[in-house]
């Protein structure tokens, strides 16, 4: 897993609240048992028509949000099944931060294991950085530092967001729950022999 320390990026703007987990993957998609290929089915009902040509006015489809790490989601992002293969979907087009007022427990759960930041704001930095992004013709940035767990908005005000303890310490670190372990597999080992459990 890719450590997050500090982000900067263009923030791809979509407004749309209740973004459930079959609208960012399709359940075709779930037959897979590992993340090759899942970009591709991203927002597939959205990003394309159904004769399968890129649908234009989709931001992920648009030339100036390709290569953008951030997504601006609407309220409760996430909802609905507890498809891990989600953030997967997301992570790998590219996005590494999701901005929401909420999110879905088992979504931003999910998330966090997998190296996606959710970064929840209050709905008053939302909207403002909701009218700055739909506000222009040019993409806006905000650079999000988890160490201090802010987000710097384009009009350089900051916003703080939460988040658990050993979820920001395995991002920083860049390794998942079973990574975490196996880096202190001597501390296990010397624990388990001083007390016989080996």
């Amino acid at each position: 897993m890719q450590s997050f320390q500090t982000l900067t990026s263009h923030v791809i703007p979509l407004l749309v609240r209740d973004v459930d987990t079959d609208q960012i993957i399709p359940a075709r998609y779930l037959k897979v048992t590992d993340k090759n290929g899942l970009a591709e089915g991203l927002f597939y009902g959205w990003r394309y028509r159904a004769d399968g040509s890129p649908q234009p006015d989709f931001p992920l489809n648009q030339p100036e949000y390709q290569g953008c790490q951030v997504l601006l989601a609407g309220d409760n992002f996430g909802c609905g099944s507890s498809r891990e293969h989600a953030p997967w979907a997301l992570a790998g087009w590219g996005i590494r931060a999701v901005i929401s007022t909420s999110f879905a427990d088992i979504f931003r759960n999910n998330a966090l294991k997998n190296g996606l930041l959710p970064v929840i704001v209050e709905p008053a930095a939302h909207q403002r950085l909701a009218e700055m992004a739909a506000g222009g013709k040019q993409p806006v940035a905000v650079t999000i530092d988890l160490r201090r767990q802010s987000l710097l908005l384009p009009d350089g005000t900051a916003a703080r967001f939460p988040i658990d303890p050993f979820s920001k310490l395995s991002l920083l670190e860049g390794v998942d729950p079973l990574g975490y372990l196996l880096k202190n597999e001597a501390h296990i080992r010397r624990y388990e022999e001083q007390h016989g459990l080996v």
